[in-house]
C-alpha cells in the first residue's frame, strides 16, 4: 500500500513540475504566473503619443491611488504589485491629453494573468499609448496587441 501512495505522489508531483516547466517555456513569465495568486507584476506606461503631447496618468485600484503623474513624450510610468489572492486585481488608468480625456484597466486579471487569455500571461506588461489606443509590447519581439478605450 506504500508503494501505491509514493507512487501517486510521484505522479502528481511530476505533473506538477511538467505544468511549470511548460509554462515558463512558453513566453518570457514567471512559472506561477497565470497559475497561482500573488503572482508579482510590473507596469510600465510609456507615453507614444503622435503628437509628442504631454501624458497626463491617473491610475488606481480598489485599494490604492497611485497619484497623478505627468509624462512627456518618451517618458515612462511604472508601478509594482501582486494578484490578491481571489485573483480580480485590476487596475484602471485615466489618460489625459490636449482635447482629450479616456479611461482603461491597464491591468486585469483576466486579460492579463490568465493562461487561457488570447493575449497570454504577462509579468512585465508593458504599454505603449497612443491616441487611438493603448498597445501592450509583446515579449518576443512581435506585434504590440492593441485595446479599444473603455471611454
Amino acid at each position: 500500500m506504500t508503494s501505491s501512495k509514493n507512487n501517486h505522489f510521484i505522479l502528481v508531483l511530476s505533473t506538477l513540475l511538467f505544468i511549470l516547466q511548460t509554462q515558463s517555456s512558453l513566453g518570457n513569465h514567471s512559472s506561477t504566473d497565470g497559475f497561482f495568486p500573488w503572482a508579482p507584476k510590473h507596469v510600465v506606461i510609456i507615453n507614444k503619443l503622435t503628437t509628442h503631447a504631454r501624458l497626463i496618468v491617473h491610475c488606481t485600484n480598489e485599494n490604492k491611488d497611485l497619484g497623478i503623474k505627468e509624462l512627456a513624450y518618451g517618458a515612462s510610468f511604472d508601478f509594482r504589485f501582486h494578484i490578491n489572492f481571489r485573483k480580480t486585481t485590476t487596475y484602471t488608468c485615466s489618460f489625459e491629453w490636449p482635447k482629450k480625456k479616456v479611461r482603461f484597466d491597464i491591468f486585469s486579471t483576466y486579460r492579463d494573468d490568465n493562461v487561457f487569455s488570447k493575449v497570454g500571461v504577462c509579468r512585465e506588461c508593458i504599454w505603449y499609448i497612443y491616441e487611438p489606443a493603448p498597445c501592450r509590447a509583446k515579449r518576443d519581439g512581435g506585434a504590440s496587441i492593441c485595446f479599444g478605450w473603455d471611454s
